[in-house]
This record gives structure tokens, C-alpha cells and sequence, in this order.
């Protein structure tokens, strides 16, 4: 896809971040931040305790059109009324088991959706203390949680939205196609050159008296081992053996 309608496109459009019961201000900015990291730019904020507030517009930076454009809602059912698949983040076990899926599980399901472009989906963000009740993880069709360490689980609210956008974003590029590896600008070298390169080594190795006088070929094992599992190309093998060459010259003078 191309254009106005690539998958990008489709998830700026579609993806809104909702965050209920945020307490303070500047959490709100601080997420607004990470959301157009990752060019996610649609912000809902339920019932948050103080906005609008200058440490939010501050903590925002360049992202204060996100907060700008936020829409506040007095509760949640009113903030997924719109949208036809909602996610929420769960960081604690619940006494009714929910299906729990990873953060990129979630954003696979979440980018599959938007580019049908059949409405909003929505993901929500809990308290900073509490996270979400049970109640409004009921309003949700698909639970993520992410694995953080259990020695110290509690993320930053903007930590957790920097997460979901991330993966949101790159599950993005990879629908483009845009996540493929870069073709190399020099062909590889071919066996024959990398021969010739461990040959040049053995050499050098040779007239400098470097290797030991039990055992010369292990080095050269090793050596052989390093080159040809580096994936080397043709201007690569070629810049080693003119090292070799300038240090053979330099040992005739």
C-alpha cells in the first residue's frame, strides 16, 4: 500500500489511546510524548484528575497537538462507545481468567483490524496505582499484559503506552514490508577470496613468529572459524588483505 491509505495511514486513523483515572498531569504529557514516538496521535482521557494543566503541555514537548486533540469522557463505556474492538492492560491475575496476550500478539490483532478500516480500536490504560478495575477490563475484548520482571513489575505509565505503541508501530512497518533487511552495497566474498584471505593471514602470522610452537594450526582454526562466520564482502576481505600486505611490506625494509 501507498499513500494516504498505507497501514501507517490506516493505524493513525483508526488506533485511539484511552487513559482512565490518570492522577497526575504530567503522565498525561509524558504519554502523549510516546504515543506520536510511535505516530499513534488519537488520545481519550477518562475522568483524569487535572487536565488541561500546564505540566501536561510541557511534559508533552513536540506532542502537544496530541493533547490538544484529546477528547475527556466521564467514563469509560462513553470512551469505547465508538469502537469496535477494545484492548486493555491488565498487570495483575484475576479470580475469572481473561485470554492474555503479549504486547506484539495484541498489536498484530490491533493493525490486522485497522487496515479493514471498519472503526476504532481502542486501547486502555489504567490508574498509575491501580490499573484498571474489573469492571472496565470487562468492557474490553482482549487483554495484554506485559512481562515485566516480577522483582520489580510496576511500570511508568508512559513506559507501558511506549510498549504498546512500539509494537503497534513496528507490526505497522512490517505489513509495508518496510522491516526487510537493507540490501548490502558490496556483493560478499566468495569462498575462493576468503581462502585466500586465511592463506594471507598464515603468512603474515608466519614471518612475525607469532604463532605458538605446539600447536600453530589451532590459532589458524580459529582464525579460519572468525572469517568465514563474519559474512565478509568482496571490499571487506579485500581492506584485510591489504593490511597484511602493508605489514609484510614494512617487515622487508
Amino acid at each position: 500500500m501507498s499513500g494516504k491509505h498505507n497501514s501507517l495511514n490506516l493505524i493513525e486513523e483508526s488506533v485511539k489511546f484511552i487513559l482512565v483515572g490518570t492522577t497526575h498531569p504530567g503522565n498525561i504529557g509524558a504519554a502523549a510524548r510516546a504515543m506520536k514516538n510511535m505516530g499513534i496521535k488519537q488520545l481519550g482521557l477518562v475522568s483524569p484528575k487535572e487536565f488541561p494543566h500546564e505540566q501536561a503541555f510541557y511534559r508533552a514537548k513536540a506532542a502537544v497537538d496530541v493533547l490538544e486533540e484529546a477528547v475527556v469522557h466521564e467514563n469509560l463505556k462513553e470512551a469505547v462507545a465508538d469502537s469496535i474492538f477494545v484492548v486493555g492492560t491488565s498487570a495483575r491475575n484475576r479470580k475469572v481468567p481473561w485470554p492474555i496476550v503479549s504486547p506484539k500478539e495484541a498489536a498484530e490483532e490491533i493493525v490486522s483490524l485497522s487496515q479493514k478500516g471498519e472503526g476504532k480500536i481502542a486501547v486502555i490504560f489504567g490508574r498509575e496505582d491501580r490499573g484498571l478495575t474489573n469492571e472496565e477490563l470487562r468492557l474490553c475484548n482482549l487483554h495484554v499484559h506485559i512481562p515485566s520482571s516480577q522483582e520489580y513489575p510496576s511500570l511508568n505509565l508512559s513506559q507501558a503506552i511506549q510498549i504498546l505503541a512500539y509494537e503497534i508501530r513496528l507490526s505497522g512497518l512490517s505489513t509495508e514490508g518496510k522491516l526487510e533487511k537493507q540490501e548490502w552495497d558490496v556483493p560478499l566474498a566468495n569462498n575462493a577470496e576468503i581462502e585466500r584471505l586465511i592463506e594471507h593471514f598464515d603468512q603474515v602470522m608466519q614471518e612475525v613468529d607469532f604463532y605458538e610452537v605446539d600447536n600453530p594450526r589451532q590459532l589458524l582454526t580459529r582464525v579460519s572459524r572468525f572469517f568465514r562466520r563474519s559474512k565478509l564482502d568482496h571490499m571487506e576481505a579485500n581492506i584485510f588483505r591489504g593490511v597484511f600486505a602493508a605489514i609484510q611490506k614494512q617487515l622487508k625494509k
